[in-house]
């Protein structure tokens, strides 16, 4: 068989050496292949082409013997190669679990030495019988009894296995372990050392750095326009195609290498396409989607996948419909989806002659008629209507759709006045009569319409609110009596009367509603009526308002609910902009609970933050004089006075306050504040001596000891203060106001002395040792201040401001890398502390800022100095608004916080408008802020004692540098 090939060859070489055909076009050119070959002419083998018999062996009767091949019994398969079956259960999923559960069911070694006394052969003897309920309860003890016997064991196990790993850590260390000295060395390199390392550069080349997409250029049509017209014939044969590519499937003439192919056309013809396929996208009748409102079963959306789509399921749809209209020809839905479909596909005469026929077959559906008019063009739907109505005289939505297609307003107003005379109970085509007519008109038409839908009750308002005052009333009686059940028209009518001035009927009005509505069985439903109550509200009805109000507020509240609900209520309503409402609860509150002073003041805060200062202060002397023991009350009444330039009234009403609480520390430090703010220096003095003498209290004597200080009375200062430590040495800021004192004279040691006997009263005020700090930092004492810090923290374990002393001390010294470590040990000891994050976050360089502030987020997501770190990043960053952002969220979660208010301030004055800029500064003093290191700094200050909340914000915010 092998020199079966070598023979066929050597002719085909001598053909050709003896000057065949070929020989000639290999002189002169490339050789021509001729159309028959000699080859194809000899008589074929009958046996050539047929399968061999059973059991043939090629070449076995000269000696050759067969052989199997990798080819024949398939590739080599691994253990853990998947199995054929791609579907197999999990334990049969790979061809070694098959090869494994084969060998376990064929071999089972029942050998005597896999025998033993005891516990008998190491296999299951039985695993091949059934497995009964008996079974499962001895496997359930056996299995109790081994955890039994394990835990016995588990102590020494786990102990065993522990010192196993720590055994075997040592003897195989992790990378961090085997490289701590190293990184314990890197706490010496500087941080020019540091910043000296090189970048660590880019080995790959510039193709691999700057990776670009394989750019394809098209080929203009001019190219395959010329190479077309150019008839080039390709008659070299592919050495690697053998004699296979003497078959072509293109014998000689029929190859193809003309023709011509015009760009020009197939160009339009991609424009006719895409044009059609946009016009099936759209209705081409209206110009919209095509939605089905009613989703009937035959949907199209459930038969075609897209507009379209495949030919094959627009036929099976189409051939569908054609189905269900044959078998039920009046079952409106099939005829209305056949439509819809022709439609869809861009047939659209197509859609129309069939939903024209569906109008014959069910002339009596409402559905098939308002489908023919939406497919048909302007007057044939006029016509297609004018049909239907003759067929279905009652239907409103045919009537409806009539005037719609009506372009004059004269003509919708004939068709509507004809639907009227054959619908006259139809409450939508009434309305939409009206809505065409003048007034005059329109109160005619509703006279009518009343009498025809009696229990309507938009048509009864409606005509109510066209009539005069005296027929808007007869209407609305009318209107109780046709619908004794709605609530509205009472509501209207107490609002009627409002409007014209009769408010003492309105009370009356509504109590009636509630009883009338009440005895009809009609359930209220005090919700609703407080959502009415806000409606009239807002509609200017405020005595309506105040008499629903007042009659639905009780309904369905249990008495111990009452104070809670109500607060709830007004809360709500001041939310939804009724201040009316929230007055009119608040009012009957105070009415139920005159001597509850939470009630009391709330009502003072709504009066403050939404009323008039009049308001307010007619308030506050009905407040005072049912709870004459409030201080807050008394206090409020005597500022908003005071703020109000009226100074007499302020010191009467504090001295009605004196009278109701004779030794009050509030009222006397408001007279002392009244006092001292009006420049009546020496009242202020005698007030003082007074209150020391008949209620001395602790912050009695620090406002006594503030006054000389502020004044420049030093003397009298340091006396007041010596006689106050006297009585209250544990008061920390009497401390701290003596040491403050003697540094303002440049007395340190005497400072340093007061502070340090104060810490040994006061061991647990942080602001104590913080000042002793800051004055042996002062005086260049940096070891001291980090001993007096360090021994504040053991005293004082997990407080933030000493760990944040210790941290910007470290910092101002200059020791950066110090500060970075104390951050991360407070961190660690203080992981939910707002100041320490906000701090941690400037501390990091700049490309690792916005990360450390997602952490801090993280741990302290509603603490106002974390949100205000973050402003101040976006603000480093330029970010604008989200800048102005998260200042409005840290200012409205903490509107006490003074640095949030300045930092604010100061950014608004840089990149905000006047009219943010003010708009900051009058929330700021509304809000009054106490607190805030940066501002206490400035509002505490001896020099700024009597300047106000404004003033104070702007020089807090003039010192802040954006070093951030």
């Amino acid at each position: 068989m092998a020199s079966g090939p070598g023979k066929q060859g050597s002719k085909v070489v001598s053909k050709a050496a003896t000057g065949g055909p070929g020989a000639a076009g290999a002189a002169g050119g490339p050789p021509v292949i001729p159309l028959a070959s000699p080859l194809m002419g000899k008589k074929k083998k009958p046996f050539l082409g047929m399968p061999a018999p059973l059991g043939y062996v090629p070449g076995l009767g000269r000696g050759a013997t067969g052989f199997t091949t990798r080819s024949d019994i398939g590739p080599a398969r691994d253990a853990n190669d998947p199995v054929d079956d791609r579907h197999a259960p999990p334990g049969k999923r790979t061809v070694g679990d098959q090869m494994k559960k084969n060998q376990e069911e064929d071999e089972e070694d029942l050998n005597d030495t896999n025998y033993d006394e005891f516990n008998g052969y190491a296999g299951s003897l039985f695993s091949s019988g059934p497995y009964e309920k008996d079974d499962e309860e001895a496997d359930a003890i056996y299995a109790a009894l081994d955890k039994r016997m394990d835990e016995r064991r588990k102590e020494r196990r786990e102990l065993r296995e522990k010192e196993e790993i720590e055994k075997y850590r040592m003897e195989r260390p992790k990378i961090q372990q085997q490289f701590s000295d190293l990184k314990r060395k890197l706490a010496e390199v500087s941080e020019e050392d540091w910043l000296s390392i090189p970048e660590v550069g880019d080995a790959r080349n510039k193709r691999q750095r700057n990776p670009r997409h394989e750019k394809l250029t098209p080929m203009p049509d001019s190219f395959f326009s010329k190479h077309l017209q150019s008839g080039d014939n390709h008659t070299t044969v592919d050495p690697l195609q053998g004699l296979g590519g003497l078959n072509t499937p293109y014998p000689g003439s029929m190859t193809p290498g003309t023709g011509e192919l015009d760009m020009r056309k197939i160009g339009q013809a991609r424009n006719t396409l895409m044009d059609m396929r946009l016009s099936q996208v759209s209705d081409s009748v209206s110009g919209q989607t095509v939605v089905d409102p009613k989703g009937y079963l035959t949907d199209l959306n459930s038969m075609i996948p897209t507009h379209g789509g495949d030919i094959s399921d627009i036929k099976k749809a189409r051939l569908l419909l054609k189905s269900v209209r044959e078998t039920n020809p009046h079952h409106p839905p099939a005829w209305i989806a056949s439509a819809r479909l022709e439609e869809v596909t861009g047939k659209l005469q197509v859609a129309r002659n069939l939903i024209m026929k569906g109008t014959e077959m069910c002339h009596k559906s409402e559905d098939v008629w308002l489908e023919a008019a939406r497919l048909q063009p302007g007057d044939t739907a006029k016509a297609v209507v004018a049909q239907a109505v003759r067929h279905l005289p009652g239907s409103v939505r045919i009537y409806i759709r009539a005037a719609e297609l009506e372009t004059d307003v004269r003509a919708k107003k004939r068709v509507l006045r004809k639907a009227l005379e054959n619908v006259s109970k139809s409450v939508r085509l009434w309305k939409t009569a009206v809505e065409l007519e003048e007034p005059e008109d329109a109160r005619i038409m509703l006279s009518r319409a009343v009498e025809c839908c009696p229990t309507s009750v938009e048509l009864w308002l409606a005509l109510a609110r066209l009539e005069t005052y005296e027929n808007a009333r007869r209407v609305l009686n009318k209107a109780r009596e046709n619908i004794p059940t709605d609530r509205h028209i009472w509501i209207t009518a107490a609002k009627l009367e409002e409007a014209n001035g009769n408010t003492q009927m309105v009370e009356k009005i509504i109590d009636r509603a509630i009883t009338s509505l009440g005895g009809n069985g009609v359930e209220i439903n005090r919700e609703q009526w407080i959502q009415d109550a806000e409606e009239c509200d807002k509609a200017g009805s405020v005595a309506t308002c105040q008499a629903v109000i007042r009659a639905v507020i009780g309904i369905g509240i249990e008495e111990e609910d009452c104070k809670h609900t109500w607060m709830e209520d007004s809360e709500s309503c001041v939310s939804h902009g009724a201040l009316e409402c929230a007055r009119a609860i608040y009012a009957h509150s105070l009415q139920v609970f005159p001597s509850k002073k939470s009630v009391w003041l709330r009502a003072a805060y709504f009066e403050k933050n939404h009323g008039t200062r009049e308001s307010l202060e007619a308030l506050l002397q009905r407040a005072v004089a049912h709870c004459p023991k409030a201080e807050v009350l008394w206090l409020m009444g005597a500022k908003s006075k005071w703020l109000a330039n009226d100074v007499p009234a302020a010191r009467s009403i504090l001295a009605l306050a004196f009278q109701a609480n004779p030794n009050s520390e509030e009222i006397w430090l408001a007279a002392v504040k009244l006092e001292s703010e009006n420049n009546e220096y020496e009242r202020a003095r005698r007030l003082l001596a007074k209150a020391r003498s008949s209620a001395p209290t602790a912050r009695v004597f620090m406002k006594s000891v503030r006054l000389e200080w502020v004044l420049g009375n030093i003397e009298a200062a340091h006396e007041l203060c010596a006689e106050a430590l006297k009585h209250y040495e544990d008061f920390p800021k009497l401390w701290m106001m003596k040491g403050q004192i003697e540094e303002q004279s440049e007395n340190m040691d005497k400072a340093r002395d007061a502070y340090n006997q104060g810490l040994k009263k006061c061991l647990h005020a942080m602001s104590l040792w913080v000042l002793l700090s800051r004055l042996e930092e002062r005086v260049g004492q940096l070891t001291r201040a980090r001993a007096i810090l360090e021994k504040a923290r053991l005293k004082n374990p997990q407080t933030p401001e000493l760990w944040l002393e210790s941290v910007r001390l470290e910092y101002r010294a200059g020791l950066k890398n110090i500060s970075h470590t104390l951050m991360a040990k407070a961190l660690q000891e203080c992981p939910s502390s707002g100041i320490l994050w906000a701090e941690a976050v400037f501390l990091e360089a700049r490309p690792q800022r916005k990360t450390k502030s997602v952490d801090a987020l993280k741990k302290c997501e509603h603490d106002p100095h974390v949100l205000l770190a973050v402003a101040k990043l976006f603000w480093s960053e330029r970010k604008i608004t989200k800048a102005r952002e998260w200042f409005l969220r840290t200012v409205k979660i903490e509107p006490d916080l003074g640095d949030a208010w300045a930092l604010f301030y100061k950014f608004e004055l840089q990149h905000g408008t006047e009219e943010q800029q003010e708009e900051v500064r009058k929330r700021c003093e509304n809000a009054e802020p106490r607190h805030g290191e940066l501002w206490c700094a400035e509002s505490k200050h001896v020099l700024n004692w009597q300047k106000k909340i404004g003033e104070i914000l702007t020089q807090v915010a003039a010192k802040i540098k954006n070093t951030f």
